[in-house]
């Protein structure tokens, strides 16, 4: 293997989080993410500049949301055959929390997460192409259930199959990835805010919620450290 296809090799959420040096970043459903918390707009403008000054950035550079009180980074590769993180993440996002620390800027790792739409479906390959069209999306690679946009600013919609209808049940609901070790806090201040558990099954990776109308929704972590093997 050369040194390029090592660090094109692709690497589990978990891979990503037992790998010293990375405590700034959590990988949540859409990649892995960092968020610095600059104060001001000027701050954050010099944190962007600093990253894009890295070498190598520019193979594949990261999704970058400037705002006044901060900056959120995020590490994912997207192409024809790939969707998610690679060796190459884990030393980019070493170098981007050195950077923040050399501008004294400190990360707030409780303050990420991203939101997928999922929608149910009988006939998923009818219904996928109305709301790719609809929303102006694209397949994502090796996923045809899974549309994104190509502007990198809406979130993810997954086409979930379904066997047989659900009476009484919401057809379309939301997921929200939050970092491993807040997922426990979020799904406690859901519950105490009305909500209800519909399904623990899964956790600590997944946890089904509904409000006090029966609209459901989960909480989703995307991998852990000390949960089995850290490599594919």
């Amino acid at each position: 293997m050369t040194y390029a296809e090592g660090r094109a090799e692709r690497i589990r959420p978990q891979r990503f989080h037992e790998t010293p040096g990375l405590e700034d970043w959590r990988v949540l459903g859409e990649g892995a993410c960092a968020y610095f918390r600059t104060g001001s707009f000027a701050a954050g403008a010099r944190l962007v500049q600093a990253i894009g000054a890295l070498p190598g950035v520019g193979d594949g550079p990261p999704d970058v949301d400037l705002r006044h009180e901060g900056v959120t980074v995020r590490l994912i590769t997207i192409t024809d055959d790939s969707y998610g993180l690679t060796e190459r993440h884990i030393e980019l996002a070493r170098r981007i929390s050195s950077v923040a620390r050399t501008l004294d800027i400190p990360a707030d790792p409780s303050a990420v997460q991203t939101v997928q739409v999922t929608v149910d479906a009988l006939a998923r390959p009818d219904v996928v192409p109305f709301w790719r069209a609809l929303l102006g999306y694209q397949d994502r690679a090796n996923s045809p259930e899974d549309l994104i946009d190509p502007h990198g600013r809406g979130a993810p919609f997954y086409l979930q199959q379904m066997d047989a209808p659900r009476p009484q049940r919401n057809r379309v609901h939301v997921d929200v990835w939050v970092p491993y070790d807040r997922a426990e806090a979020r799904v406690a201040a859901a519950l105490a805010a009305g909500g209800r558990l519909v399904n623990d099954a899964d956790a600590p990776s997944n946890w089904v919620l509904a409000d006090p109308e029966g609209n459901e929704a989960c909480v989703g972590v995307a991998g852990r450290p000390g949960t089995g093997p850290a490599r594919p």
